[in-house]
């Protein structure tokens, strides 16, 4: 297809010819252009967020959500600096985000003009690639390129910087058939000799584990399906990261929860202990690896990863496997069913025992009180009620969010979003705005702290506006939980600034925003509250108030190994608040 048309509809026509058909954004004037487009068009929906950070992490929810890719639209200076944060969130988690910011016109390039800065200057440490559009000529081949780049490999976030007279510019559109970057060409199909010789490493292997990372649900849901087929073939015990849950089923006897400094017990033990280790997906970032010449020492390491800098980037590997984690997996299958080679029966039997033995700490346990509820409550009993519906949750970033992937169980890939690798308080609730966007007939959860919510509390009113009936179900501690645990354990009691006094009243916030606001303190008050949460039809404030000084166990301290876990029994509750009156505040 070639057109002439201004910049700025070539803009809204690749949204249209990539399957686009949501954009989060905040106007200003080197978008407007862009903007007057918007306004003259209906095939493509614009959600007008309240800050640029809400758009990034709304777009992450989008894609997150639903394996497409997410757009974001920002007026330059201000509004690109501020998508920073969400852009950076996209590249560690690998989410496939296209920004479009806009720039001063081309003759006021480092002049100093009015809200100018050299985004692609900034945010080239924080996105996949960006682009300087410098002629009208080259606009329709970089919006496409940045789709491409976005969307291949190892998924990310892209930014198309297109100064405000290119907007205004007439030039022909060409579309995006036969779209291939000149020199980005990821490697889909894995070495057919390597994934022979991994299987058989897998046939012999006396204590095998899968270690599986977001890479499995960023392949899409077939990716799923064969891991779960390959490991129901195999009887292997599987573990992820934070990023992987969903992708195997919590309910399987298999699975052993989440690995890492807040995952399980039996988890981390098996990956301490094991002999193969199989990497379908994740990075061995420092959350999972701990104490790098302590992890898992004894190991055979087995690596699939699509993104080749990745291999040997943090620990050495023996057998690395690059390619589409799908394509890998269904070769896997293949050569394990054609395989006559299987592993010795009473070994396998062996280290499910000792796994087992392990899982037997019940190390996710913790003591109920009838006077207070317990945070790992809220969320069993959050879970207990939803888990039956079309459910999306998000969090934002703290104890909260270690404790809904301890205790929510995910079924399926894509019903979980978070802000893994960059940990940024405020992910949660403009990324729900967005995975409700996307399902507007689902639950939508946004798992939050009364710290991390105070974030990005704003695009409370863009739910509002837009009749996005998100949940945000508030564990309130009075506390930047996570940060007073780490004072208080590894920090000899000393709460610097972690108290957050001065809280708002969120109920009174939330019918200040135009929503519904709820409050809950008592267990047996908590069942009822969130069975008329979810009957609501607009979104809604959950302040549930729980133990101020509950700590997210197990930790495997910073720099420590798998097997230095720390488990909740092993501190008495002495140890834990002598520094701490009644009230929650800290004694002087």
């Amino acid at each position: 297809m070639k057109r002439e048309m201004t910049g700025a509809e070539m803009v809204i026509q690749a949204m249209v010819d990539h399957g686009v058909d949501t954009i989060f954004g905040y106007p200003g004037g080197a978008v407007l252009p862009i903007y007057d487009e918007i306004f003259q068009q209906d095939k493509v929906r614009h959600v007008l967020v309240r800050h640029e950070q809400g758009a990034g992490h709304a777009a992450e929810g989008y894609a997150r959500s639903t394996g497409k890719v997410g757009v974001m639209l920002v007026t330059s200076g201000p509004g690109a600096t501020n998508a920073v944060t969400p852009l950076a969130d996209a590249l560690l988690d690998s989410i496939p985000i296209v920004c479009i910011s806009g720039q001063v016109a081309t003759h006021l390039i480092g002049n100093d003009a009015f809200q100018e800065c050299d985004t692609v200057g900034i945010t080239r440490p924080c996105t996949k690639h960006n682009w300087l559009v410098k002629r009208i000529e080259d606009l329709p081949r970089i919006l496409h390129e940045a789709f491409y780049v976005a969307t291949t490999g190892r998924p990310g976030p892209v930014v198309v910087d297109i100064p405000k007279d290119i907007q205004f510019t007439r030039g022909v559109y060409t579309g995006p058939q036969n779209v291939v970057h000149k020199t980005y060409r990821p490697r889909l199909k894995g070495d057919i000799d390597a994934i022979r010789q991994a299987v058989e490493l897998m046939a012999k292997a006396e204590r095998p584990v899968f270690y599986t990372g977001g890479g499995v649900i960023n392949s899409g849901k077939a990716a799923s399906q064969l891991l779960r087929e390959l490991v129901e073939l195999t009887g292997f015990p599987i573990t992820s990261t934070l990023m992987g849950l969903g992708a195997f089923p919590a309910s399987d006897p298999k699975w052993l929860g989440m690995l890492g400094m807040h995952g399980t017990y039996e988890a981390n033990l098996a990956m301490h202990d094991c002999d193969l280790m199989i990497n379908i997906g994740a990075r061995f970032d420092d959350r999972i690896t701990g104490r790098l010449d302590a992890f898992s020492p004894g190991s055979t390491k087995i690596h699939v990863d699509i993104d080749p800098s990745s291999i040997n980037k943090t620990v050495k590997i023996d057998l690395p496997i690059i390619g589409d984690v799908a394509h890998v997996l269904e070769d896997m299958v293949r050569l394990w069913r054609a395989s006559g080679e299987r592993n010795d029966p009473a070994k396998l039997a062996a280290w499910w025992k000792q796994i087992e033995g392990w899982r037997a700490k019940k190390s996710l346990a913790y003591k109920r009180r009838r006077d207070v509820i317990m945070p790992q409550y809220a969320i069993e009993r959050l879970y207990e009620l939803t888990k039956d519906k079309d459910v999306y949750i998000t969090t934002e970033v703290g104890q909260h969010q270690m404790w809904a992937a301890q205790f929510f169980k995910f079924e399926e890939p894509n019903r979980w979003m978070t802000s893994g690798g960059l940990g940024t308080m405020g992910y949660g609730l403009p990324a729900a705005l967005g995975a409700q966007m996307a399902h507007p007939d689902s639950l939508v959860i946004d798992i939050a702290g009364d710290a991390s919510v105070q974030m990005t509390m704003q695009e409370m009113s863009s739910a509002i506006q837009y009749g996005l009936p998100i949940k945000i179900f508030i564990l309130n501690n009075q506390y930047m939980g996570m940060v007073r645990q780490w004072q208080q354990l590894l920090h000899g009691n000393r709460l610097s600034h972690s108290y957050t006094e001065a809280m708002p009243d969120f109920v009174k916030m939330a019918e200040a925003f135009g929503g519904v606001g709820m409050r809950v303190e008592k267990p047996d008050e908590l069942d009822d509250a969130i069975r008329e949460m979810i009957s609501v039809k607009a979104p809604v404030l959950f302040d549930c108030r729980v133990a101020n000084l509950a700590n997210c166990f197990p930790m495997i301290p910073s720099g420590k190994a798998h097997n230095e876990i720390l488990l909740g029994d092993d501190f008495t509750d002495d140890e834990l608040e002598d520094v701490i009156d009644e009230e929650g505040k800290m004694l002087v």
